[in-house]
């Protein structure tokens, strides 16, 4: 018994050892993982510190970041709202009050944008405040009505001060003040409505409305102001701004049918250019109605939400009424006078001259462009005027208008002036400009004492009109639309040639004369269905006068432009010529008939900064291969062109020749500048006498002959030089043709194998006369010529054997001082040719290619003549 109670005394105690040993191990398991926790808990705490400090600091980086983006973007957005303010709200309509001035638009351009306050958004600077309204909205006021009656006050100024006087119609309804709160607005003739005129006014507005929308809708237009931007000149329908300042009365007995005609005005209004200006009566819903909620110098509006408007003070009453004052006395005056500028169209080139040119010259006295219009009728125009009523400045303004219009491969130019100036200068390249008017193909200047030129562009625009005509008769029509429309590839512009002063080409009863006029019948009469115009132009009474003698072509001269105190244009029962004043014309489409005028007023078209940016503008833009136009000044001195100079020295020895040489004497006067050619081949009379006393003339006429000989190819010459004064060109001959030469005395008769060719300087000073005689005898068959100067023809017949000597071995003579009488010797007919002798000019004939002489130019070979 004891026994087994110690054994379960040692066995509890055993048990109970290792239940203590096993508790103390878990123990320490728990104390070891309970100071893990603990550790682990304050790494947490410590990352959870980290992570909030890291988070705050990503925080306000990206709270800084934000607000930097903010900021720019802000700056950035409130720049380009800026910049969208600046060009939709310009001048007037958008300058504080302080800078404001009226501004007047450029034709066409659409109203803007008006200011009447400023945003303001947090750091940004102020941005303006800006509603739209004429062509494009109505505006309703709510709040104050002092503060309200500002904004309108505003709102009218800049709408008034950018447009032209008389373009805004304004219509005050003020029942309260009776029209006192715009009293500023008076001088303008504003319209005020009293109680009870609200009914028929509205009456009327829609009336109105109902026209206007009738003339838009005849035109495919969908409103008003497209109608306007499609048509040139002032706008056809004023706007029309009724201002209604509505008190509760009114609110109370507006009746319901002048509600429906208020809310018809408000649905059609804007399209037909009329807007409400309302306070204190509540517009219908609709989408051209801007709200505006007003507060004490404060506004919201319906466009910018809940941002707020801080209103600009209403304009001073001062600059109110002085703008009201002296827009009143611009409408007394009348619009001023077209611009140049106006005379544009809104699309260069855009114009096709198939069935005709159209372009204006100037405006009506109201505002209106006044187009004149060549065609098939009227084909041709004739303008008069005396000296100082702007002639130049019309022929200007109309060039202008018809090269905006028709480009190069539509029109084509041709100008002349006969006038001691440089009209048409301007038209060409020059020294400091070397632009042109692309359609301008020639232009002839200081032409007074050169009809022959005149002659040639008549004879080129004949030459033209055959060419047409053939054209015409090969695809069998009988107008250039036709032609043009059979024939697409062909280059058929109309032609438009200009005569200023032409009576200079018609004076005198000569054979230029004769043929002037011919060739004017001609082109007058069959020109108009081959698109060639004429307009002739003269300030002399007896220029028009020229004209009226020849019924065939003074007939076809249908549209007749009179400038002030023109006499013998109109119909001698027609005196508006006479009463009009000064940069005005009348322009008559029926030859002058009275009924028929339009009174046009002219704009400035003579600065010549102005024209020099317009014509450099449409040069820039000029297509590919326009050429440059032919310029002919009757007082430049042409130059002897480098491919009539030889290249090097003249070759000696002989070689085959395909055709005569020819000898260049000068320049003729026609359209294609070409060099006039005297052939020296092996005939009888191949040799040419220069005559006259102009010893530089005559020095440069031989001068350019050998060198243009020299430049064909071998030939041999001799240089014989008789006079001292002739010297020094002689001299510097032989220096360009150094092979030559130098003989005191005339050579001998050589065969030679190249042609030979003596010139002669002064051959009338003691040249063996019988060597002579025998050179120009029998030298052109042994291809030996001789081009000499004699000083008269007296002086020619005695070197060839005196009064009974035969003239025949001069076959073309150069005459320049020599009276036409006294060439009777040497001229086919008897009596002499019609010559004139004039400085820098020359009459060449050559016996076996003229039947009449022709003048010439003699090219200018040294600079410096002494």
């Amino acid at each position: 018994m004891g026994n087994h109670r110690n054994a379960l005394v040692a066995a509890v105690r055993q048990e109970l050892a290792e239940a203590r040993g096993a508790a103390r191990v878990v123990l320490a398991e728990a104390e070891t993982a309970r100071g893990e926790a603990q550790t682990r808990r304050q790494l947490v705490r410590d990352a959870y510190s980290t992570c909030l400090n890291q988070l705050a600091e990503a925080r306000d980086s990206a709270r800084r970041d934000i607000q930097r983006r903010f900021q720019f973007e802000s700056s950035r957005l409130a720049g380009n709202v800026r910049q969208l303010a600046a060009r939709n709200a310009t001048g007037a309509a958008g300058l504080p009050w302080r800078m404001w001035s009226p501004t007047e638009p450029e034709p066409g351009a659409r109203p803007g944008l008006l200011r009447i306050g400023t945003l303001t958004l947090d750091d940004t600077a102020a941005l303006p405040a800006l509603v739209p309204f004429l062509d494009a909205a109505h505006v309703n006021l709510d709040g104050p009505a002092e503060t309200a009656d500002g904004v309108i006050t505003g709102l009218l100024l800049r709408a008034l001060g950018t447009t032209r006087p008389g373009d805004v119609e304004l219509t005050v309804y003020d029942p309260e003040y009776l029209g006192g709160t715009l009293a500023s607005f008076a001088p303008l003739g504003i319209s005020f409505v009293g109680p009870g005129g609200l009914g028929p006014a509205l009456d009327e507005l829609v009336e109105h409305i109902c026209r206007v929308n009738e003339t838009v809708l005849a035109g495919e237009y969908q409103s008003l102001a497209d109608l306007t931007a499609a048509t040139p000149g002032p706008r056809p329908e004023p706007w029309r701004v009724v201002v209604l300042l509505a008190d509760s009365a009114t609110t109370e007995e507006l009746t319901n049918a002048q509600r429906a005609q208020l809310d018809r005005i408000v649905r059609t209004g804007v399209s037909c250019g009329v807007h409400l200006l309302v306070r204190g009566l509540e517009l219908a819903e609709h989408p051209t109605v801007r709200r505006l909620q007003v507060r004490d110098q404060t506004a919201t509006c319906d466009i910018t939400g809940d941002l707020e408007i801080r209103l600009d003070p209403a304009p001073p009453a001062d600059r109110v009424a002085a703008f009201c004052r002296a827009t009143a006395e611009r409408l007394r005056a009348g619009p001023p006078p077209a611009r140049l500028s106006d005379l544009e169209p809104r699309e260069f080139w855009a114009e096709s001259s198939a069935h005709g040119l159209v372009a204006p010259v100037g405006d009506s006295t109201d505002g209106s462009l006044i187009e004149v219009p060549l065609g098939d009728d009227p084909p041709h125009a004739l303008i008069g005027g005396p000296s100082g009523s702007g002639k130049t400045n019309l022929l200007y303004a109309w060039l202008a208008a018809l090269s905006t219009r028709y480009g190069p491969e539509e029109l084509a130019l041709y100008l002349l002036d006969f006038k001691e100036g440089v009209s048409f200068a301007r038209f060409v390249p020059g020294p400091r400009d070397p632009g042109w008017l692309p359609q301008v193909r020639l232009a002839g200047i200081n032409v007074n004492g050169d009809r022959e030129f005149g002659l040639a562009m008549l004879r080129h625009l004949s030459e033209e009109l055959r060419t047409r005509a053939q054209a015409a008769k090969r695809f069998d029509a009988s107008k250039l639309a036709e032609l043009r429309a059979e024939d697409p590839d062909g280059h058929w512009p109309r032609i438009v040639a200009v005569i200023d002063e032409f009576q200079v080409l018609l004076a005198g009863r000569d054979a230029v004369a004769d043929e002037a006029v011919a060739l004017l019948e001609d082109l007058a009469r069959r020109g108009r269905s081959q698109g060639i115009h004429l307009i002739l132009a003269s300030q002399d009474v007896s220029g028009i006068e020229a004209l009226w003698g020849r019924s065939g072509l003074i007939g076809q001269f249908t549209l007749r432009i009179a400038l002030p105190k023109a006499r013998r244009i109109l119909a001698d029962d027609n005196l508006a010529a006479a009463v009009i004043p000064r940069f005005h014309a009348v322009v008559n489409a029926q030859s002058g008939a009275s009924g028929a005028n339009q009174i046009v007023r002219l704009p400035d078209a003579g600065d010549r900064l102005v024209w020099r940016s317009l014509q450099r503008r449409l040069w820039r833009d000029r297509p590919d291969g326009c050429e440059e136009p032919r310029l002919f000044d009757g007082d430049a001195v042409p130059l002897l062109p480098e491919s009539c100079r030889p290249a090097g020295p003249v070759p000696s020895a002989a070689h085959p020749v395909g055709s005569s040489p020819g000898a260049v004497l000068g320049e003729r006067i026609d359209v294609a500048a070409r060099p006039a050619r005297l052939r020296l081949g092996r005939m009888p009379g191949r040799n040419l006498a220069v005559l006259g006393t102009r010893t530089d003339e005559a020095c440069d006429i031989l001068a350019a002959a050998a060198l243009s000989l020299a430049a064909q190819g071998p030939a041999h010459f001799s240089i014989v030089c008789l006079d001292t004064d002739a010297a020094r060109p002689a001299a510097r001959l032989i220096a360009e043709l150094p092979s030559a030469d130098w003989c005191d005395a005339l050579p001998e008769t050589t065969l030679l194998d190249v042609p030979h060719y003596v010139i002669g300087y002064a051959l009338d000073a003691g040249a063996d006369q019988s060597v002579l005689r025998r050179l120009v005898t029998e030298g052109p068959e042994q291809r030996t010529h001789v081009l000499g100067w004699w000083r008269s023809v007296a002086r020619l017949r005695d070197s060839l054997g005196g009064l009974g000597a035969r003239l025949d071995p001069i076959g073309a003579w150069v005459a320049l001082d020599v009276q036409g009488a006294d060439l009777a010797p040497l001229y086919p007919q008897p009596g002499g040719p019609a010559w004139y002798p004039r400085t820098r000019r020359a009459l060449f004939f050559d016996r076996s290619v003229h039947r009449t002489p022709e003048v010439i130019v003699p090219y200018e070979v040294n600079s410096d003549h002494t």
